[in-house]
């Protein structure tokens, strides 16, 4: 039986166990924030330590101790949920420890995350990838057409904005990706006609925007601070712009948010629906389907890997095993009856 640990560790401040006037989830967020992770690492982050204080019975993290933990993770296990979501609870687990309380406790090291099953990813041929398309029309369809044309991750497309389209080069530029790394991928040609009117139709519509009193939006870090006319500039405009305009509560300007991702999945479920195409499709189907049709094509997987944006290329290799090629490249000998 593991006793758990009920005080301070004699490494760690006073005011590290509970800062005075402050709310824990609140010093969670500032923690987060701190290090620059993303808004939805954020809202995981205390999600879950929400959850884990509140099966503990509402008591400070510092009075529970490892069994509590393995608890917590055990009754998600006996749920069945996979082993991303039970290795994010862990995660949060952990950083609240070691980055808000500050307790280094010798049993967290001994903690063991959930094997991650290993599963092929669902490709598109090239004729469902058409048939899909074909159900589609505007904007929905351009995004889809850079979703598998560039290899954009859902996020990464519609949080686009104007100056990271660059037509004359034929590059996008993808900005605070996954990992919050810059990469640039190609922009398709089959679709520079259809964006260029697009663009000019944003164009169009951000002049109305400010000559109402709008056209504002939102900058990431303090770059509202550094250049305060940025957020009424045409480059800093969303490609894919919500039809609503919102009123910021911290300085009163009008601004349009980005188009919600669940606006375009639901389209784009509907069509995979129409289309009668039968794989558990989704708008990252789209992404694998790039990554394996360019390896199908001859191009080299570190080139794939850098338009991707993977960290290692060994993320990148899963792919070679769904090639059209048959497993692993291999032909069958009953081809040869």
């Amino acid at each position: 039986m593991t006793v758990a640990h009920t005080g301070r560790s004699p490494e760690a401040p006073a005011s590290a166990a509970r800062p005075a006037g402050t709310k824990l989830l609140t010093t969670v967020r500032l923690a987060v924030r701190a290090r620059h992770y993303s808004a939805r690492t954020e809202r995981a982050y205390v999600h879950w330590i929400r959850r884990f204080i509140i099966a503990s019975g509402a008591r400070h993290p510092l009075q529970l101790g490892e069994d509590d933990v393995s608890a917590f993770l055990n009754a998600l296990a006996q749920r069945h949920v996979s082993a991303s979501t039970q290795n994010q609870a862990l995660a949060s687990i952990l950083f609240l420890y070691r980055r808000v309380l500050r307790s280094p406790l010798p049993w967290l090291k001994d903690l063991v995350r959930a094997k991650k099953a290993q599963r092929v990813p669902v490709v598109l041929t090239r004729d469902e990838i058409k048939s899909i398309l074909d159900q589609l029309t505007g904007q929905s369809r351009l995004m889809v057409m850079l979703l598998y044309g560039s290899g954009l991750r859902l996020l990464e497309c519609v949080r686009l904005r104007v100056k990271d389209i660059d037509v004359v080069r034929g590059e996008i530029t993808v900005k605070s990706g996954k990992g919050n790394k810059d990469r640039i991928t190609v922009l398709p040609a089959s679709v520079r006609v259809d964006l260029i009117h697009h663009l000019e139709r944003r164009k169009a519509r951000h002049a109305e925007d400010l000559a109402a009193g709008g056209g504002a939006v939102r900058l990431p870090d303090a770059l509202l601070i550094k250049y305060p006319r940025a957020a009424t500039e045409l480059g800093w405009q969303w490609v894919f712009q919500g039809r609503r305009q919102h009123v910021d509560k911290a300085t009163g300007a009008l601004y349009r948010a980005y188009l919600h991702p669940s606006a375009l999945q639901r389209l784009v479920k509907a069509a995979v629906r129409r289309a009668g195409v039968t794989k558990r499709a989704s708008c990252h189907t789209f992404r694998h389907s790039f990554a394996t049709h360019l390896l199908e094509d001859g191009y080299d997987i570190r080139t794939v890997q850098e338009l991707l944006g993977h960290r290692d290329v060994a993320t990148t290799m899963i792919y070679t095993h769904v090639l059209n090629r048959g497993g692993l490249g291999v032909r069958s000998p009953v081809d040869r009856l």
